[in-house]
């Protein structure tokens, strides 16, 4: 299974000794099984078959390019396209485990030269270089991946924002130094989370603009003199624009770098946001509840329900900081040129941080979606923990009362208040409205500087569907034109071998 058939529904397959531990009665949802017990969906394939099918996509939109204008013979061509349709269909069978001493590709382009001859086999490389082929063929291999992470990131922002609305008025304390600050909604911080992965989906659509620039064409690394056109390439790969030129085209592998930078960007995000579920789904804390199928039990100790899956959530998001270190590492004693070093060795480094990052996004997912928070419990610590004192404060300095007058005043009030077991609307008296202190009324109050209150609330709800729209279309154009191309090119190829 690939990243090209995401599941978008998490079915329960499992039987009955498995689903019922006595404290669970459901097994875990379906999509985090196969991501965390070894069947994970976003495990891309970079085995020899997919090398090889990436490397005939290029030669596809090479040979045609070449016979559009009149470097290869037409019938050469055919030739050569219907061996490699052939090898296609069979999944490179007649290749793929043949010795391979100077790499993949050349063992390919020898068994084509054995097949259809030297005169023939032989014009598939005219103007070209394994060194701008396989700066052209790491971009194809990433789309699959790349797609998939944008696509889930976007689901995530979607759901998101779903429950940021649902529990835009389920009241709780915000925390500082992990203990209770001012009072806030559920809403309000999955709205600030949501604008963190929408700043980090941002950053992925960036980093992957030089994946859209065609090296073909750079040869070695200073170009051929066969008049080779990248633009054609460029329309039937489907890239955006060709390299203009090729000492960079060959030597830049920047855009991996970019990448796992803003993969784990999105990545620290994401973490910190389990760290926060961790610690509010706590019995202690019991803020938020976790569903059946999103915890698993203990081997031992029957009274549990550890939300694990939290735990992986940490370790793979981490994952593209480490890559970054390794590739980047790999690059800095390279010369700005075509080097194994950056264009193999730095580019390793990419595959496992994407598969990591695009799991950790769909927990998450997983765990924005189906947990749910105990509203009674937020109000109560909300309470406790006096989160209405700076707003007694304001409302004091409303009063004429200078600011830092009023926060030891109030100050005082909480130690009082906290001596004698008493709310903080109580040791205030009578210098406020009834109720003006309650957690819920302090949330209304707030529609300043991007606070909780209802129309701040609205506003930012408008900002991020904004940003999803813009962004979403970004997405969208992106894999639209890939496809496009995949299916020009493959018209194109038929064309021909029909001629």
């Amino acid at each position: 299974m690939n990243a090209a058939s995401t599941p978008t529904t998490d079915a329960h397959a499992a039987s009955a000794s498995e689903v019922d531990t006595g404290r669970l009665r459901t097994p875990l949802a379906e999509t985090a099984r196969q991501i965390l017990f070894g069947e994970s969906p976003y495990a891309y394939d970079a085995g020899a078959a997919a090398e090889l099918h990436t490397i005939s996509e290029v030669d596809r939109a090479h040979l045609l390019m070449l016979e559009r204008r009149g470097i290869a013979d037409p019938a050469k061509v055919r030739a050569l396209l219907a061996e490699i349709e052939a090898l296609r269909a069979t999944g490179f069978a007649g290749v793929r485990d043949r010795p391979a001493p100077r790499g993949r590709y050349l063992s390919y382009e020898s068994y084509l030269i054995e097949r259809l001859g030297a005169d023939t086999g032989g014009v598939l490389h005219t103007g070209r270089s394994r060194n701008d082929l396989n700066a052209t063929t790491v971009r194809l291999r990433l789309r699959q991946p790349y797609a998939a992470l944008l696509e889930e990131t976007r689901q995530l922002l979607a759901v998101l924002r779903a429950r940021a609305e649902e529990h835009r008025d389920v009241v709780m304390p915000a925390y500082t130094h992990r203990q209770p600050a001012v009072p806030i909604t559920y809403g309000h911080y999955l709205l600030g989370l949501a604008n963190a992965v929408l700043w980090g989906l941002d950053g992925l659509l960036h980093a992957g603009e030089e994946m859209d620039v065609n090296p073909l064409g750079a040869g070695a690394v200073g170009g051929t003199s066969v008049a080779v056109d990248p633009e054609h390439t460029t329309r039937l790969l489907g890239f955006r624009a060709p390299a203009p030129n090729s000492l960079h085209a060959v030597a830049s592998r920047d855009f991996v770098l970019r990448l796992l930078s803003a993969t784990g960007v999105l990545g620290v995000g994401v973490a910190r946001a389990a760290q926060d579920f961790s610690v509010w789904t706590t019995e202690e804390a019991g803020l938020l509840h976790v569903p059946d199928d999103l915890v698993g039990s203990s081997s031992m100790m029957p009274q549990k329900r550890n939300p694990f899956p939290l735990e992986h959530i940490h370790g793979k998001a981490a994952a593209p900081l480490g890559g970054y270190v390794g590739a980047a590492s790999a690059m800095l004693t390279a010369g700005y040129t075509n080097a194994i070093a950056v264009g193999t060795e730095a580019v390793a480094h990419l595959w496992p941080a994407l598969r990591n990052i695009t799991e950790a996004v769909v927990l998450m997912r997983l765990f924005a979606d189906g947990t749910r928070p105990v509203p009674a419990r937020m109000t109560e610590r909300a309470e406790q923990g006096y989160t209405a004192a700076t707003h007694l404060a304001e409302r004091l300095v409303a009063d004429g009362v200078p600011f830092r007058s009023a926060h030891h005043e109030v100050g005082r009030m909480v130690l009082d208040g906290l001596a004698a077991g008493t709310p903080l609307d109580q040791v205030a008296g009578g210098r406020l409205e009834p109720g003006t202190l309650a957690p819920a009324a302090v949330v209304a109050a707030t529609d300043f500087g991007g606070g909780p209150g209802p129309a701040s609330t609205r506003h930012a709800l408008e900002a991020l569907d904004a940003g999803l729209d813009r962004l979403g279309t970004a997405v969208d154009e992106r894999r639209r034109r890939w496809a496009t191309a995949a299916d020009e090119l493959q018209a194109q190829v038929e064309k021909a071998l029909q001629a």
